[in-house]
């Protein structure tokens, strides 16, 4: 059977060069980078060749750059971290309702520990209206974060207008890049933004290693508290042979991006195309054109997204759904709700996201084995029966 992985979206592995860069902090260079001997040297020399080329890649500083976990630590420290640096000026936060859940979350935290939250809507592209962010700014804000690109629908934000609007008011603005960075552009300084998450997973670095960038000057509280590592705002031994994937996952990323983009684009566009003219009923979402360039995304009315991605896996292929199975009830997708889908739409949302080892003999399976899934759940569908039964109906009339 055919195996094609069409899930860069939630991981993509390690490339053979980037495995090769961490290897040597596992076995012979593994000192902690804060000891002061040679094995201590070596390490902290990774840690801060890392930081260069990580700075390199968003056009940032490498005093700037802190070391976490993950995109979702990044997420959470940016959020909690910034809002409570600056709660003497006031303790209203503003995010988009599209916003990852480590941001939403983390803002809802707050919400708890006495900040108030404001949401910004979408329309039904998922972008945000940057007029919209300035309706909802107030003279108590203090933080805004607004996405860079979406997960679920690869709709890429106006993150520098954005910031022009922010900015005015004197508030500190945080971007989740980490569905972004390494795959599109990005330059801090011209987007305008105080601070950026990123995680090295999402463009063929390890997991469990992400890092945030913080503007030089602007105040953050620590989180984790212990020791002296990354200048006293992240406790902890540094993950050193991590941190060298993350650095050559940058470097290569960022030597890479056009050729790569190209690539991916064309994949996704045939998708995008061609998908709704094999199967009836199906949308296309997110932006158009300003979406990233490994991304398609789709609602497939009538049936579960959950129940296609199980059997295109019984195919060989691995997608994503933005809805999650509870066990007490399918839930949609906050992202498509917030864009004005339907909840019974939305239940059947799929998601492709193309990497390197992709071809166009992907797409060409993925056309030819999904519309008999699709027609085969839609046969066992209530939703799609009634509507048949309607639709039988209407042409008698």
């Amino acid at each position: 059977m055919r195996q094609v992985y069409l899930d860069y979206v939630a991981t993509t592995p390690v490339l053979p060069k980037v495995l090769e860069a961490m290897l040597p902090y596992f076995k012979d260079a593994y000192g902690n980078a804060q000891s002061l001997h040679d094995w201590g040297d070596k390490a902290r020399e990774a840690v801060g060749n890392a930081r260069g080329k990580v700075a390199d890649l968003i056009g940032g500083g490498a005093e700037e750059i802190i070391f976490t976990a993950s995109g979702t630590e990044s997420n959470n420290f940016a959020i909690k971290g910034l809002a409570m640096a600056q709660q003497a000026k006031g303790k209203h936060i503003v995010v988009s309702a599209i916003e990852h859940f480590s941001v939403l979350h983390s803002a809802r935290t707050l919400e708890k520990w006495g900040f108030e939250l404001t949401e910004v809507p979408v329309d039904k592209y998922g972008v945000v209206d940057p007029k919209d962010v300035a309706k909802k700014m107030r003279k108590d804000t203090v933080l805004v974060s607004i996405m860079h690109a979406n997960n679920e629908v690869g709709t890429i934000q106006p993150i520098k207008e954005i910031a022009n609007v922010v900015k005015k008011t004197g508030a500190i603005f945080h971007t989740d890049a980490v569905a972004s960075a390494g795959s599109i552009p990005i330059n801090v300084k011209e987007l305008g933004v105080d601070a950026l998450s990123l995680a090295a997973n999402q463009f063929y670095g390890p997991k469990g290693v992400g890092a945030l960038w913080l503007k030089k000057g602007v105040r953050i509280i620590p989180f984790l508290d212990g020791g002296v590592q990354e200048e006293g705002r992240r406790a902890g031994t540094e993950n050193v042979p991590a941190i060298a994937g993350l650095s050559k996952a940058a470097e290569l990323a960022k030597a890479e991006m056009a050729a790569r983009a190209k690539r991916f684009s064309a994949l996704r566009d045939k998708l995008i195309t061609e998908l709704p003219k094999r199967i009836e009923h199906v949308t296309v979402t997110g932006h158009p054109t300003q979406r990233l360039p490994g991304h398609a995304s789709f609602c497939v009315e009538f049936i579960e997204g959950e129940a296609m991605l199980m059997l295109l896996n019984s195919q060989g292929i691995a997608v994503s759904s933005g809805s999650a199975c509870t066990s007490r009830a399918l839930k949609a997708s906050h992202v498509l709700i917030a864009m004005g889908i339907p909840h019974e739409i939305a239940q059947g949302s799929l998601l492709f996201s193309f990497g390197l080892d992709n071809t166009e003999e992907d797409v060409d399976y993925v056309l030819e084995t999904m519309p008999p899934i699709v027609d085969r759940l839609r046969q066992m569908s209530p939703l799609y029966a009634k509507f048949m039964k309607e639709k039988a109906k209407g042409g008698k009339k």
